[in-house]
């Protein structure tokens, strides 16, 4: 899905609209390697402050799943780039898993993330996927045992997201211990690329992890911090931070 080293960056489809989320994505696109894009939902359980509230404008924005695929319509005019598509099982439970699988690849999405659907019962999920030939990502924490990590390769079929802490998105100032720990671990037991998030929101933290051994590293809350600032306003913003995420990733 992408060549290491890999930076995949995150916002919130329709915040703080849906035609400025295809501005961003645009802006981003010049440095980055996989744009994940979060479905706004009503209790986002996995993640902190800042990406709540951006939830919370794209919701007031009235962004519905249907926006967000037509954005990927409208990005894949102009761009190849994998697009991911992070979400909880209620939207895809709504819309029946056949429906929106099927829908999302038609649009141009290449993978996706379903935060709470627990592998003991994604059997139905990973079939679908199977059959639209959708990237299917998994998350693993600083406490997933090893025999579990073995079940999120195999179920993984785009990459492994590593989640560096205990607890919810949100920017740090400084990596976990835990990050390294659990990247050190996977890289022994796992055969799929290996990306870190939740915390990572300096060049440092990605120049860090990747000189650790990781693939990629995602970079959401203090992309997101930026539209909360800026609004619309923001492309250009968030253009330089991707710049200088990505540059600081390159090996010597």
């Amino acid at each position: 899905m992408f060549k290491p080293p890999g930076l995949i960056t995150f916002i919130t489809a329709g915040d703080p609209n849906i035609r400025a989320t295809l501005e961003f994505m645009l802006a981003l696109d010049k440095y980055v390697d996989v744009i994940e894009l979060g479905i706004p939902f009503s209790d986002p359980m996995a993640d902190g402050r800042v990406i709540q509230k951006a939830n919370y404008r794209a919701l007031k924005a009235k962004t519905r799943v249907k926006d967000v695929f037509q954005t990927v319509r409208n990005f894949r005019k102009s761009s190849d780039t994998p697009v991911v598509i992070m979400t909880y099982y209620n939207p895809v439970y709504r819309m029946g898993v056949e429906r929106f699988v099927g829908d999302a690849r038609e649009s141009g999405v290449d993978g996706l993330i379903v935060v709470d659907l627990p592998l003991e019962e994604a059997g139905e999920y990973l079939n679908t996927c199977k059959k639209h030939d959708m990237k299917t990502i998994f998350l693993a924490a600083p406490n997933t045992s090893n025999y579990r990590l073995k079940m999120i390769d195999k179920a993984s079929s785009g990459f492994i997201y590593l989640i560096s802490l205990y607890g919810t998105t949100g920017a740090r100032d400084k990596l976990s211990d835990l990050a390294f720990d659990l990247l050190d671990r996977a890289k022994k037991i796992c055969s799929k690329p290996l990306a870190v998030g939740f915390g990572v929101s300096k060049p440092e933290h990605a120049r860090e992890l990747i000189s650790a051994g990781a693939d990629g590293v995602v970079v959401g809350s203090a992309l997101v911090e930026i539209i909360e600032r800026f609004g619309e306003d923001a492309v250009s913003e968030i253009e330089e931070k991707a710049r200088e995420l990505k540059h600081a990733m390159i090996r010597d």
